[in-house]
C-alpha cells in the first residue's frame, strides 16, 4: 500500500485566467465612498420635487445644511445653483463663501442629474486682474490724451482732478504751491462741479502733503488717518471721510503739486495696487502740468521780449507817412530775427533849424529764438545811444560793428538805415545806407521803381566794414520801402519752390503808385502770402515811408476800382 504524498507546506497560487492575468479583487462600497468623498463637491439630484439623493463630504463642507436635509432649495445650497437646475443650464459660475465655483451638470442613469463643483477662484482672480488692467490702461490712454490736449496750466489741473475723481476715488483734490504760505486748490467730488480756490493753509497739517509738494519722498503716504484731515481738504457735503491717500505730482526735476484722493465711509480702502496705479496716473498728470507751467513761463518771457523788441505800431510823424508790418517765420513764434525801429529827430537845445532828421532802421539778425532776440535788443539799444553821438551812417555802423565784435557770443546782422528830413513843399530828403542788407526800393509818382544805390558789409562778422550812403529826394506821393529778404526769398508759386525775387517785388510796387503807405504794405503782404500759399517762410519785415501829398483825398473812378490819392 502506497502512502499518499505529503501535503504542501505553502498554498498553491491562484489559478490563472485564460488570458494569463491574475483577477483583481472586487471594489467594495467603502472604497468607492472614500473616492467620492475625496473628490470635488458632488451633488446627485433626482425626483420631483428635486431632492439631493447623494452628496459627498466636500459638498457637505461647502453646504453644511446638507447634513440635516436633502432638500434642494436656496436654504440648503447656493441660490444660483438652484436657479441653474430649474432653468436647465448645463454649466455656470457662482460664489459660495467668498470663493468662485464652476458647476457642471451631467445626466446620470435613473433620471438623476449630477452636479460637479470645481473651485475656479484663482482663475476668476486672474481674469479680474486682466480686466482691471485693461480698464486702467484704457483710462491712462484717455487721460494722457486729455492732459496733453492743452498747455494751459489751469485746464491741466482741472482735468487732473476730474479724471482722478472719476476713476480713482470718490473725490480728488489737487494742491499746487502759490505765493507765500498760500496754495491753489482744485477739488472735485464725482458727479459735481469742480471747485477752484486759493487759500492760506498749513500744509504740514496733512501728513505727507508737505513732502509731496517738495517732491520727497517719491512714494505716496498710505492710510492717512481721516481724523487728521483739515476742514479745507474735504469738500462741503462730501460726507464722512473713510480713507485718503496723498501722492506727489512729479514734474520736470521737481514736484509741481500733490494729488489727494478721498473715499467715503463704506467705500473700500486703498490697496497697494490702487496706490501704484495712482502713482502712475500722477506721473502723467505731473508731466502735463509741468509742461504747461514751462510753456506759461516761456510765453511770459516771450511776451516781455516782444514788448521790448518789437516797437509799437507806428503812425505818421510830422511831415512823414509811416507804415510797418512784421510776420515771424512760424505763427507760434511771437519774435524772430527781423526787427525795425523808428527814432524821431533829436532835440537841439536853443536852436530851431527845422524839423530835423528821423532815423529809421530795419535789420535781420542771423538765427532765431532767444539768442537772436537778445542780439536784436542789443543792436536797437546800441544804435539808440550811438545816434546821439554820431549822425553819419558809416561811422555809426563802424561803432556798432566794434561793439558786436567785443561780444564773443554775438551773431552777425544785416542792416539798412534811412535818414529822413522833411523839406519845403512836402518833399523828403532821404539818406539810405545798407550794411549787407537788400537795398530799399523807391516808388515814384509815375509808377517807376528805383533801387537805392547803396551797399555795404554785414555787421558783427569782420573787423573792418565798408558802406555807401545814397541820397535822394521823395516828391509828394512818392514812397520808399525797407524790407527783409523774407520777401524776395519767399518760396512758393506754381512749383512751391520758386523764389519771389526782386522783379516780382518791383512789379508789385509799381502797381501801388499813388497809394498811401498803409495800402502799399498791405499789398506787399497780400501778394507775398498768396505766393507762399501757406508754405514755410522766413521772417518778413516791412517798413514804408512816404512824402504825403498836400490836400489829398481818396477817390474812385466811376464808383469802381482801386482808390487813389489825388491832388
Amino acid at each position: 500500500m502506497t502512502s499518499s504524498p505529503p501535503a504542501p507546506t505553502n498554498p498553491a497560487p491562484p489559478a490563472s485566467t485564460a488570458s494569463g492575468r491574475t483577477p483583481r479583487p472586487a471594489v467594495g462600497a467603502p472604497l468607492l465612498r472614500a473616492l467620492v468623498d475625496a473628490a470635488a463637491p458632488v451633488l446627485v439630484l433626482a425626483g420631483d420635487p428635486v431632492r439631493v439623493r447623494l452628496h459627498n463630504k466636500a459638498a457637505e463642507a461647502l453646504f453644511p445644511a446638507l447634513g440635516e436635509s436633502d432638500a434642494f432649495t436656496v436654504d440648503v445650497v447656493a441660490p444660483w445653483l438652484v436657479q441653474a437646475q430649474e432653468q436647465g443650464v448645463d454649466a455656470l459660475d457662482g460664489s459660495v463663501g467668498g470663493r468662485m465655483f464652476r458647476a457642471t451638470a451631467q445626466p446620470l442613469p435613473g433620471e438623476c442629474t449630477g452636479w460637479l463643483l470645481t473651485d475656479v477662484t484663482a482663475e476668476h482672480a486672474a481674469l479680474q486682474r486682466l480686466s482691471d488692467e485693461r480698464i486702467r490702461t484704457q483710462f491712462l490712454v484717455r487721460a494722457s490724451a486729455r492732459l496733453l490736449a492743452s498747455l494751459n496750466q489751469r485746464r491741466c489741473l482741472r482735468v487732473t482732478a476730474e479724471l482722478a475723481a472719476e476713476q480713482l476715488a470718490d473725490a480728488a483734490v489737487v494742491v499746487t504751491p502759490a505765493r507765500g504760505r498760500r496754495v491753489a486748490v482744485t477739488r472735485m467730488v464725482r458727479g459735481r462741479q469742480i471747485e477752484e480756490l486759493t487759500i492760506g493753509v498749513d500744509v504740514d497739517g496733512v501728513p505727507g502733503l508737505s513732502d509731496a509738494l517738495d517732491g520727497f519722498p517719491p512714494v505716496p503716504s498710505r492710510w492717512v488717518d481721516p481724523d487728521l484731515a483739515p476742514a479745507w481738504l474735504v469738500p462741503e457735503g462730501f460726507g464722512e471721510l473713510g480713507s485718503l491717500v496723498v501722492t506727489p505730482l512729479p514734474g520736470s526735476g521737481a514736484s509741481v503739486g500733490a494729488l489727494i484722493l478721498l473715499r467715503r465711509v463704506g467705500s473700500p480702502g486703498f490697496d497697494e495696487e490702487e496706490e501704484l496705479f495712482a502713482r502712475i496716473f500722477a506721473a502723467r498728470a505731473g508731466a502735463a502740468i509741468s509742461a504747461a507751467v514751462l510753456y506759461a513761463e516761456r510765453t511770459e518771457t516771450t511776451d516781455i521780449l516782444q514788448r521790448a523788441l518789437i516797437p509799437p505800431p507806428i503812425d505818421r510823424l510830422d511831415g512823414i507817412d509811416l507804415a510797418s508790418s512784421y510776420r515771424p517765420a512760424r505763427a507760434a513764434d511771437l519774435i524772430g530775427g527781423d526787427f525795425y525801429d523808428v527814432h524821431p529827430p533829436l532835440p537841439t537845445p536853443g536852436e530851431d533849424d527845422g524839423p530835423g532828421e528821423t532815423l529809421l532802421m530795419l535789420g535781420d539778425v542771423c538765427g532765431k529764438g532767444p539768442g537772436a532776440a537778445i542780439l536784436t535788443g542789443k543792436i536797437r539799444n546800441t544804435l539808440a545811444a550811438l545816434r546821439r553821438l554820431e549822425p553819419r551812417h558809416g561811422h555809426l555802423l563802424e561803432l556798432l560793428n566794434a561793439t558786436l565784435l567785443d561780444d564773443r557770443d554775438a551773431r552777425f546782422v544785416t542792416l539798412v538805415l534811412a535818414g529822413v528830413t522833411p523839406t519845403d513843399n512836402g518833399r523828403l530828403e532821404l539818406r539810405l545806407t545798407s550794411a549787407g542788407h537788400p537795398a530799399p526800393l523807391i516808388v515814384r509818382v509815375d509808377g517807376s521803381v528805383d533801387q537805392a544805390a547803396t551797399r555795404g558789409t554785414l555787421i558783427g562778422a569782420l573787423p573792418d566794414i565798408t558802406s555807401t550812403t545814397w541820397t535822394t529826394v521823395l516828391e509828394p506821393g512818392e514812397m520808399c520801402l525797407l524790407f527783409s529778404d523774407g520777401v524776395t526769398e519767399a518760396r512758393g508759386g506754381p512749383s512751391g519752390r520758386e523764389m519771389f525775387e526782386d522783379q516780382r517785388l518791383r512789379d508789385t510796387l509799381a502797381e501801388c503808385a499813388g497809394m498811401p503807405v498803409e495800402a502799399l504794405v498791405e499789398r506787399v503782404e497780400l501778394v507775398t502770402s498768396q505766393w507762399l500759399g501757406g508754405g514755410e517762410h522766413d521772417d518778413i519785415a516791412l517798413l514804408a515811408l512816404g512824402a504825403p501829398r498836400r490836400g489829398s483825398h481818396l477817390t474812385m473812378v466811376n464808383g469802381h476800382g482801386r482808390g487813389r490819392y489825388t491832388g
